[in-house]
């Protein structure tokens, strides 16, 4: 296992400094690894994001709230759901009441793709993270929160 100290040949001022950079990293390297991942499927991890954020509503959601509960928050989330709407993976219809609002919804093509993307990870068992333990992964989930306290 090679430390962050070695991956980038730099030396930190203390560990905090080190804690972010590897943190920086790593999330790089994860994101990487989840586009690797996804490009057979055809989708980015924005529209990812966006399918599974659908399928949890399990109804017409508003898009300012898909955009709410983004991981990555997108200003071009309705570029991106004109793309998933391209692929005929979502619905999408206005509100009658104001025409601004519009509402989206998982399709079954999006449901069935989401199905074969977690049978592929479900396979890999997670393939992100099967260095860790359950009980490292969640300590490391805890020392994110707190972080962001």
């Amino acid at each position: 296992m090679t430390t962050i100290d070695q991956e980038i040949k730099s030396k930190f001022k203390d560990d905090r400094q080190r804690a972010v950079v590897n943190l920086l990293f790593t999330s790089g390297w994860l994101r990487n690894k989840h586009i690797e991942h996804l490009k057979p499927f055809d989708v980015s991890p924005q529209q990812f994001n966006i399918l599974r954020i659908l399928r949890g509503a399990k109804d017409w959601t508003a898009m300012s709230i898909v955009k709410d509960r983004m991981v990555e928050k997108a200003p071009n989330a309705t570029r991106l759901a004109d793309k998933l709407l391209t692929k005929e993976l979502i619905e999408r219809k206005r509100c009658d009441e104001d025409r601004r609002v519009v509402y989206v919804n998982i399709a079954k093509k999006g449901l069935k793709l989401l199905e074969e993307i977690d049978q592929v990870y479900e396979e890999d068992g997670f393939i992100f993270a099967q260095n860790l333990t359950q009980k490292e992964a969640k300590l490391m989930s805890e020392l994110l929160d707190k972080m962001r306290t």
